[in-house]
C-alpha cells in the first residue's frame, strides 16, 4: 500500500509498506478521506507541538474516514475516531477521555495515522455513516467534534451574542454550530478576504478584519457591553487578545488555537478588569454520535468547509498548500491515482 510518512520539519516521504493485520478487537479501513488539520502543520512546519516532537518517521492524520473491510461494519462507510484512550484512569471513568494521561493520538508521538491506504484501529472506535455522507464529511467529523466540545465548554446560552476569532475551517464550523445551538448574532474576525467571505456564507452577521478588531470602540459599537462567548481559534497572542476584547466582563472565552512556539500570552489587567474566564480546549470527548446528527439533520454543512482533495502522492504539495492558508479545509484521498 502507499503510505505518506513525516520524515521530520517539511519532509514528507512517500512509500510502498505492507498492508496491516487487524489485531484483536481491530477492524481493518480502507482509508478514503484525511483532512489536515492545524495540529498537523504544527508537525510539518515545527517537527511538533510544544514538548511533544517528531521521534520517528510518522504518517500524519487524525481527522478521517474510509470503509471499513473486517469486522462488523464490514462493507460500510465509517468516522475514525483518532484518540485511543486508556479507558481505565479516573480521567477516562469521569468522562474526560481527552484527557487521557496515557491516550494514543493518530497521526501523534509514535502512532501511524490516516495518510496510508489502510490501517487496522479499533473497532469500538469507528462509527457507521449515513447513507448520503461521504468519506470527506467524515473526515470533517473530527474538527466539529472539537468545536461541539468547545461549545460545550463555553456554556452558552440560548440568544446569546458570540465572537470567533478565526475563521479558518475550525472556526467557520463554531460559526454554524453557534447558531445552529441557538446564538442570535455571531461575529466573526478574519485575517484572510476568503475566509471572511466564508464567514458570511456560514452566517456570521458581522466579520471583521483583524485591524478593525483591534480597536475596542469597534465592539463597543457593534457589541455593546461585549459578546456573551468568545472562541480564539488561531493561537497567536495578538488573536487572544483580540478574543478578549470581544467579550463582555464575566463572559468566557475559549482557548482553541494551538501556538506556534507553545506559549500564550495576553494583557492580564484587561482581563482581570473583565472578570473574564479564560478554558483551554482540548480535542474532543465521544462526540461522532452527536456530530453525525448535527450533519445528517442538516444543520451543519461539513462540505462547506472543504475547498479542495489531492491525492497521496500530491501530501507534499496538499501540505504547502494548508501551511499558505490556501482555501479552507483541504482533504487527501489515499485511494485517488
Amino acid at each position: 500500500m502507499r503510505v505518506a510518512r513525516l520524515h521530520g520539519i517539511e519532509d514528507v516521504r512517500l512509500s510502498e509498506e505492507d498492508v496491516p493485520v487487524p489485531g484483536p478487537g481491530e477492524s481493518l479501513v480502507r482509508v478514503e478521506a484525511v483532512g489536515l488539520c492545524g495540529s498537523d502543520l504544527h508537525w510539518f512546519g515545527q517537527g511538533g507541538i510544544g514538548d511533544a516532537v517528531v521521534e520517528r518517521p510518522v504518517v500524519p492524520g487524525h481527522e478521517l474516514a474510509g470503509t471499513a473491510v473486517t469486522g462488523p461494519h464490514e462493507g460500510r462507510l465509517v468516522a475514525v475516531d483518532p484518540a485511543i484512550p486508556c479507558g481505565r484512569c479516573a480521567l477516562c471513568r469521569e468522562g474526560h477521555r481527552n484527557l487521557c494521561p496515557t491516550v494514543q493520538f493518530s497521526g501523534h508521538g509514535t502512532l501511524d495515522g490516516g495518510l496510508r491506504q489502510f490501517m487496522a484501529w479499533p473497532t469500538d472506535l469507528l462509527t457507521p455513516l449515513p447513507e448520503g455522507m461521504t468519506a470527506a464529511d467524515g473526515a470533517v467529523l473530527e474538527p466539529l467534534g472539537v468545536a461541539l466540545h468547545a461549545w460545550d465548554l463555553s456554556h452558552a446560552r440560548a440568544g446569546a451574542t458570540v465572537a470567533v476569532v478565526g475563521c479558518g475551517p475550525l472556526g467557520l464550523l463554531l460559526v454554524q454550530l453557534a447558531l445552529a445551538c441557538g446564538a442570535a448574532r455571531v461575529i466573526a474576525v478574519e485575517a484572510l478576504e476568503h475566509r471572511r467571505a466564508a464567514a458570511r456564507r456560514c452566517g456570521a452577521g458581522t466579520v471583521l478584519a483583524p485591524d478593525e478588531a483591534r480597536d475596542p470602540a469597534v465592539w463597543q459599537r457593534i457589541a455593546g457591553d461585549g459578546c456573551d462567548v468568545s472562541f480564539e481559534v488561531c493561537g497567536s497572542d495578538e488573536t487572544v487578545r483580540t478574543a478578549l476584547l470581544a467579550a463582555r466582563p464575566g463572559a468566557r472565552v475559549l482557548l482553541v488555537g494551538i501556538p506556534d512556539d507553545d506559549r500564550s500570552s495576553f494583557p492580564a489587567g484587561l482581563a482581570r478588569r473583565k472578570g473574564l474566564t479564560l478554558v483551554l480546549v482540548r480535542r474532543m470527548k465521544e462526540m461522532h454520535a452527536r456530530t453525525v446528527g448535527l450533519v445528517a439533520s442538516g444543520r451543519i454543512d461539513v462540505r462547506s468547509v472543504v475547498s479542495a482533495t489531492h491525492s497521496l502522492d500530491d501530501a507534499p504539495r496538499a501540505f504547502a498548500a494548508a501551511v499558505a492558508r490556501q482555501g479552507l479545509k483541504i482533504v487527501i484521498d489515499p485511494q485517488r491515482p
